[in-house]
């Protein structure tokens, strides 16, 4: 995989990690800090999902670890986005983009349909006052409603015939 771009949808969370990363190598915490900055508050990772992605992204050749520091007695570690990560990064942002500008396409279109079919029905409908009210052929008017079908008895289950 590593060499090759990834050519299938990025989950919504590993976008966000990769994003957080192209500027600079955060650690754990502050890759989770970044991706719920980024995401407008939407994307609240777990510290273990966070690990679980890191460990993935990073065994797929997406990030590496840039650095690992002692803060108040605890080692962090720092991720660094690699060059086939921001690669498959920037193919995911294309491939989105593509699908946001057909989408909008086709919404263009529909509106576009609409107004006209709207506009076409308003021209075409004869008016409301002019029409005659419908009736049945008792000359009784509808209602609009299916009227019930007849039922039939139906014998009891289990019961003489």
């Amino acid at each position: 995989m590593i060499g090759m771009v990834r050519a299938m949808r990025l989950a919504e969370p590993t976008f966000f990690i990769l994003t957080a990363l192209t500027e600079q190598p955060l650690h754990g915490y502050g890759v989770m800090l970044a991706v719920r900055d980024l995401s407008g508050g939407r994307i609240g990772l777990r510290p273990g999902t966070l690990y679980a992605a890191l460990d993935r992204l990073t065994e797929d050749g997406l990030l590496v670890v840039d650095r690992t520091e002692a803060d108040n007695g605890r080692l962090r570690r720092y991720y660094r986005l690699t060059d086939h990560g921001a690669a498959t990064l920037a193919a995911e942002v294309e491939q989105v983009r593509a699908n946001a500008a057909m989408a909008a396409e086709r919404l263009r279109r529909r509106a576009a349909a609409t107004s006209r079919a709207a506009a076409t029905s308003r021209a075409a409908a004869p008016s409301r006052a002019a029409a005659p009210s419908p009736a049945t052929a008792t000359g009784r008017p509808t209602t609009g409603r299916v009227p019930k079908r007849p039922t039939t008895a139906r014998p009891a289950i289990g019961g003489a015939r």
